[in-house]
């Protein structure tokens, strides 16, 4: 990929259907790019093939999808997606900065330009990461009036730990970040990943979010007891994925 330039997979207005702000109107800004292939989230079949890896896709096989997105190399360009949302709702929303994985542009002029301009008109910002990389803070003040929801990705990712879980990012983004959570997806065997679980968030007082699997309202209602009594057994928060149910993970647009 061209890291000269920074690529935008889509942008929409829908509700934040999981986290902390879930249920919350939301502009989303999907970047496309990822530094990590998760070929464990099982396949998916595009064009007739069956392909391994992440669901959403489409943000992150560059060989298949980056003809289609949308190359931007200034803020402003960006900027000016978030303003027209902005004046046909009537009220300033709540944005999420999402992927793939953003935070491989933290650098980049027109993405931390953009970071710089919702911070300061006062706009709640929510960077969702794989928490695998993070900004110099003192460098890129900006991000520290951004909330990270961190996904960091377990063993049922397929990704080895070493690349997966990356303690220094994990600690900058936990607290330099604004309010900063973790957010954990995972189906009805999620016993088994209590340990894994365990041993990321370890001392740290950030909320912890766990969210069942499911592609489509049947398997997320199959699937959410299983993950709600995992929260309870270990005093984690239950998040639903709300655009799940609501339309089968086809956020309203």
């Amino acid at each position: 990929m061209d890291h000269a330039s920074l690529y935008l997979v889509e942008d929409f207005f829908s509700i934040q259907g999981e986290g902390r702000h879930v249920g919350v109107p939301s502009i989303f800004l999907r970047f496309g790019g990822c530094n990590l292939r998760c070929p464990g989230f099982g396949t998916h079949e595009i064009d007739g093939e069956r392909v391994e890896g992440c669901d959403t896709l489409r943000a992150v096989d560059v060989k298949r999808f980056k003809k289609s997105w949308h190359r931007y190399q200034r803020a402003t360009e960006l900027i000016a997606i978030v303003r027209a949302y902005v004046e046909n709702a009537g009220y300033r929303p709540h944005v999420v900065l999402t992927g793939g994985e953003p935070m491989i542009y933290h650098d980049h002029p027109a993405f931390y330009g953009l970071v710089g301009w919702l911070v300061r008109e006062g706009f709640v910002v929510t960077i969702e990461t794989n928490a695998t990389i993070a900004p110099d803070f003192d460098r890129y003040r900006a991000y520290g009036g951004v909330t990270f929801a961190m996904a960091v990705k377990l063993s049922n990712s397929g990704e080895r730990v070493g690349k997966r879980v990356v303690h220094s990012a994990i600690m900058a983004l936990a607290s330099r970040g604004k309010d900063s959570f973790f957010k954990f997806t995972l189906d009805p065997r999620c016993d088994t990943n209590a340990d894994e679980i365990a041993e990321i968030v370890e001392g740290y007082p950030n909320e912890i979010y766990c969210m069942p699997l499911g592609e489509n309202g049947e398997e997320l209602a199959a699937n959410a007891p299983a993950v709600a009594e995992f929260c309870l057994h270990h005093g984690y928060r239950y998040s639903d994925r709300l655009h799940v149910r609501l339309w089968n993970r086809q956020e309203r647009r």
